[in-house]
């Protein structure tokens, strides 16, 4: 008895493995192996960076808002626990963004903090 094979079934699992390393050169587009090895990789990456992209973006985010509250007297962390003091609930995307696009804003949020820091007794943790 012949031995089975997957015929069409396997054809069309391959074209879709060659299509994803399209823009690959030499044999990482064209050899069966390095396909596999570079479609099984890319994906690792790609899991990776999905991951690394959040961090980094936070890290702006938090780069911005420190240069724009030192630049008010304030350092980030003190500014951040006057936000908490004071229950204002920005996220540090939007604290960024208006301290870029809409300076008179964020000084103002920068006021509210200090305020709520004067007030709060030495030593008080956030509520």
């Amino acid at each position: 008895m012949p031995r089975a094979v997957k015929g069409a079934a396997r054809r069309q699992s391959k074209v879709r493995w060659f299509k994803q390393v399209k823009g690959n050169r030499l044999g990482r587009r064209t050899q069966w192996r390095k396909v596999k090895e570079t479609v099984i990789r890319a994906g690792v990456y790609a899991y990776e960076h999905r991951r690394l992209l959040k961090r980094d973006f936070r890290k702006l985010w938090i780069t911005r808002i420190s240069a724009a509250a030192e630049m008010r007297g304030l350092n980030y962390s003190r500014f951040m626990h006057g936000l908490k003091l004071a229950c204002i609930d920005l996220n540090r995307k939007m604290l960024s963004e208006i301290a870029i696009r809409d300076p008179k804003g964020f000084d103002q949020i920068v006021e509210k903090a200090k305020e709520a820091l004067a007030k709060a007794p030495a030593g008080a943790a956030a509520a």
